[in-house]
């Protein structure tokens, strides 16, 4: 791996993580009181556990296209949205979290080990920097909204 190619996998690992121009997912979610994880303030349509299992579900979705020829994405939008407002205890939350964070870092790896500008062969001319890009653009937006959620809830610094 030449020096150039080094710079720009150290710049999306930067960015897939978070917190050098915003708030991190990390960030976000730290010190959320948990009886809020399931509020909809009103007017807004997700609460704060269908927006941090809907960034599970996309990214997870994104990680297996960049590994597996034969994955089948979730029908959109119905799968990628959980119905119930909050999870079912603290275990699905938890596991949410932990299945980020390991899919996240498994990505990066995935990152690190290949040619990222090169096409995927079962895509249509996604490469993997493309998949980068797009986790980094969903996972920021969704983590503003949470930020924005606990804002309206009175839960945030």
């Amino acid at each position: 791996m030449d020096n150039q190619h080094k710079i720009l996998i150290s710049e999306l690992t930067k960015l897939l993580l978070g917190g050098s121009a915003h708030a991190s997912f990390q960030d976000a979610i730290k010190d959320l009181k948990p009886e809020l994880r399931g509020v909809k303030p009103e007017n807004t349509p997700y609460s704060i556990w269908q927006l941090v299992e809907h960034i599970r579900i996309a990214q997870w979705d994104m990680l297996q296209f960049c590994k597996d020829a034969e994955h089948k994405s979730p029908k959109w939008p119905d799968d990628y949205w959980p119905k119930e407002s909050a999870p079912k205890d603290d275990g699905a939350w938890n596991g949410a979290l932990k299945q980020i964070n390991s899919d996240l870092d498994e990505f990066i790896e995935l990152m690190e080990h290949s040619d990222i500008y090169q096409p995927l062969q079962h895509g249509d001319g996604q490469t993997i920097l493309r998949e980068a890009l797009q986790i980094a653009d969903h996972n920021s937006y969704h983590t503003a909204e949470i930020i924005v959620i606990r804002r309206l809830l009175k839960n945030w610094r």
